[in-house]
């Protein structure tokens, strides 16, 4: 892995592909699986629609898609579980995508939901990530209203080293760019654990989204800063403990542990965060926290 620390340069550059790709696919493979719940309900439509690797995150735990939800028919008690898409993107690359919505549980709206998609080999869409928050959903659009598209990232291209000896191995554009990330979200942890909003305004891209709960959808500067005054002052942020990037190396998801206190209680959870390569640079263009239960009696 020390090949990776190499000082490459980042330069403008001819597009990756011939053409911009479009989150259409995305959006529709997200439908495709949200119009499947009814029929076939949680397990079955969650393990349709999934890589074998997928997980989830809810209850505190990280999960596997199949451990969490073993496939079956849907129970006759299951409530309806119904999304939809608000906000969608897709790699420059045109292999990994994301949409977000609400989410409402038996008529009732009840928070957001994110999901990561990756292109297989035959072109199919499959999601490897999908995680709820609590954030309100109560006045987002509906199921009949289209998504905004994030733009897709402007073209870069990784130039590498010559290979030495010493260097024999030259990492992929995912590889280099899931390495940037690392680095920068262990500086973000630095500097959340002693003001975690300044931390998180200076990492979010002006066109992301942001999720705190119980408030709805954080949506530009004066919204992130308002919704994150609402979140405890300091986070302990782990290590990134998983996710992927796009192989153009300008779409990377993470996630990792989390704890903080709230009401002098300790809590814990997880992040997940969805970062692109803008112009400036790294940004993140979503970012949910996902609590744990609160311990026992509190």
């Amino acid at each position: 892995m020390r090949a990776l620390t190499f000082a490459a340069a980042l330069i403008a550059a001819s597009p990756v592909m011939a053409q911009t790709p479009d989150a259409a696919p995305v959006v529709a493979a997200e439908r495709a699986f949200a119009a499947d719940a009814p029929s076939m309900g949680v397990a079955g439509s969650f393990n349709k629609w999934s890589t074998p690797d997928a997980i989830v995150i809810g209850g505190g735990q990280v999960q596997r898609v199949r451990d969490a939800y073993p496939d079956g028919p849907r129970p006759a008690d299951e409530p309806l579980l119904e999304w939809w898409p608000n906000f969608a993107g897709v790699s420059r690359s045109g292999d990994m995508g994301f949409t977000t919505g609400g989410v409402q549980v038996g008529g009732r709206r009840t928070g957001h939901y994110f999901t990561v998609w990756l292109r297989q080999p035959d072109g199919a869409w499959k999601w490897v990530y999908d995680g709820g928050s609590g954030a309100s959903a109560a006045d987002v659009p509906g199921a009949e209203t289209e998504p905004v598209i994030l733009p897709v990232a402007p073209p870069v291209q990784l130039v590498p080293p010559v290979p030495t000896p010493q260097r024999p191995v030259i990492p992929t554009l995912a590889e280099y760019s899931m390495t940037e990330v690392r680095r920068l979200e262990a500086a973000l942890a630095d500097e959340a654990a002693t003001d975690q909003k300044a931390a998180h305004l200076r990492a979010l891209a002006d066109n992301g989204r942001l999720y705190v709960a119980p408030l709805p959808p954080a949506i530009g500067r004066e919204a992130f800063a308002a919704a994150l005054a609402g979140w405890p002052a300091t986070f302990q942020f782990g290590p990134t403990g998983g996710g992927g990037a796009s192989e153009a190396g300008d779409m990377v998801w993470t996630y990792g542990e989390a704890a903080w206190t709230r009401d002098g209680q300790a809590r814990t959870g997880h992040y997940v965060r969805l970062w692109q390569r803008q112009e400036g640079g790294w940004k993140i263009v979503l970012a949910q926290l996902i609590a744990a239960p609160p311990p026992a009696g509190g």
